[in-house]
């Protein structure tokens, strides 16, 4: 890849959602109001992870839908849902729905493979022996296929409803949102196939070391893989742990810089059998942050940058890193609020 200069035009940041298990009430609340308050600041998406068995976001398009009218501008995620517990006709009319309610702002981030927990959710989800059950990329295409809302049966083929007679399809029908779907890529395999079948790519912190230790030399190398195999006219997006220091008090910035400390050594070396590598999280003053965020090598191939918030952290301390990463790292990165979201309002926050 050739160097150009970095333009950050889009900034999203990815939610956790968490809650305590004997409330979730009061902590879904405070992730809808969080997803308001980043669009109040200009944040061009906000992102959701789907978890299953913890004190999180289980079902990622009931808890959009209910973003859906909270927000007015700012575009929703999901990062990611894993297909492998997804029924990929209902998923697919779920988020049609989610799509439409929130006027087109829908994108879906998709994983395929074995699901978390599986030994556990298996027996309840599916029937009979799950243990044969197909958890490759083919359920994603299948779930792909049935939002371009194609006709059912032959030219034919109709039911009847209260409304007379109609051809079937899916509904509703979301027009455009089977071009807002991405695949999470951690490997130059999933990367490849991404690309193969016109999917947005989301990259983190996270990845695969295939044939490198270097987290930054395995994550361009499935960054060209997915452009040559056909994404370069799809959008990528980039995440990266961004917790600066300057808006928080001093407590605070002890917490930040200890939870960033319990976590380099795994950044150290590739862990377990999969080689995972994991890029070092970004906490520092504004300035450190932005100076390194300047020397990451794949920021100059993208325009979209995707703040990842820690799961730990309490919601005051989610809207401070907000509120710093608008105020004072975008900006050095070439993003304006006007570009990213003309309407939207800070003083509204």
């Amino acid at each position: 890849m050739t160097d150009h200069k970095i333009a950050i035009d889009h900034i999203g940041f990815l939610t956790p959602g968490n809650y305590a298990s004997d409330n979730p009430l009061a902590g879904l609340e405070q992730t809808l109001g969080l997803l308001e308050y980043g669009e109040a600041l200009g944040f061009a998406s906000a992102w959701v992870r789907q978890r299953h068995l913890e004190p999180g976001i289980s079902s990622a398009a009931a808890f959009l839908a209910a973003a859906t009218q909270r927000t007015d501008h700012i575009q929703l995620g999901t990062a990611v849902i894993p297909i492998g517990y997804e029924n990929p006709y209902r998923l697919a009319e779920d988020l049609s729905t989610v799509d439409v309610l929130s006027r087109g702002r829908l994108n879906v981030g998709l994983s395929a493979g074995r699901p978390p927990h599986v030994d556990l959710i298996g027996p309840l989800a599916f029937d009979g022996d799950w243990s044969g059950y197909d958890f490759s990329h083919q359920r994603v295409l299948r779930f792909a296929d049935n939002l371009r809302g194609a006709f059912l049966g032959d030219e034919h083929a109709v039911i009847n409803t209260p409304f007379g007679p109609q051809r079937p399809r899916l509904q509703p029908y979301a027009k455009g949102l089977a071009d807002r779907l991405w695949y999470g890529g951690g490997s130059l395999r999933s990367a490849r196939w991404a690309g193969e079948n016109g999917f947005n790519l989301l990259i983190g912190n996270v990845t695969t070391g295939e044939q490198t230790d270097d987290f930054f030399e395995a994550q361009i190398r499935q960054l060209e893989t997915w452009r040559q195999a056909g994404g370069a006219r799809k959008r990528v997006a980039l995440g990266r742990v961004i917790v600066p220091l300057d808006g928080a008090d001093a407590g605070t910035r002890r917490r930040y810089l200890d939870y960033a400390a319990g976590r380099h050594a795994r950044t150290l070396t590739p862990q377990g059998e999969r080689r995972t590598l994991f890029a070092r999280d970004l906490v520092g003053t504004s300035d450190e942050i932005v100076e390194r965020l300047l020397a990451d090598p794949i920021l100059p191939h993208v325009n979209e940058l995707r703040l990842e918030l820690p799961y730990e952290f309490e919601q005051d301390e989610y809207r401070q890193i907000l509120d710093d990463v608008v105020a004072r790292i975008a900006p050095a990165l070439g993003w304006s609020q006007t570009k990213s979201n003309p309407s939207a309002n800070p003083a509204a926050a």
